[in-house]
């Protein structure tokens, strides 16, 4: 689906299709961000890193990727915050054979109390991107798909000679 020029959005995975799964929308005409919504209830336990299910998967075109941020307002009033920053959704992930593309969060709670995640509640926001690729660009390895998968098990990449 990604291949087809000008085409991007969501779709929900197989597993949650049944559940009714909220797509992201955006809030307002002005809004940069789709707001992803939790799949499930979670408990977000303080000091802890807990992966949340958004039921959801992404499509976009080869140049382009979905960054993941936090809302503002779960932030600063509960000290959530994105494990890594910034999650980042590459355009061949969408479908991927391990998980179909599901994306899942990896939220931190930064906060000194638990924070309970409902079902339908707004708590990321999706942008999509665009990227440059260097001069002599050369993917290598193999895709495997999910959580740091493209780093495989150390996330290290052996050094190329010259």
């Amino acid at each position: 689906m990604s291949e087809q020029p000008g085409r991007r959005g969501f779709a929900a995975v197989s597993c949650y299709r049944d559940r009714l799964v909220a797509l992201p929308q955006r809030a307002t005409a002005g809004s940069a961000g789709y707001d992803i919504l939790a799949a499930d209830d979670v408990v977000l336990p303080a000091g802890e890193v807990t992966v949340v299910p958004t039921g959801i998967k992404a499509y976009m075109q080869p140049d382009e990727y979905l960054g993941i941020h936090i809302r503002s307002g779960l932030a600063v009033r509960h000290g959530l915050m994105l494990i890594n920053g910034q999650g980042i959704i590459d355009s061949d992930y969408f479908d991927n054979p391990d998980n179909e593309g599901h994306i899942l969060v990896a939220v931190y709670n930064a906060g000194r109390e638990d924070f309970r995640l409902e079902r339908g509640q707004r708590f990321a926001q999706a942008i999509f991107y665009k990227y440059l690729l260097a001069d002599d660009d050369q993917p290598g390895g193999t895709r495997r798909g999910g959580l740091g998968s493209t780093g495989g098990k150390s996330g290290r990449i052996d050094p190329v000679a010259g």
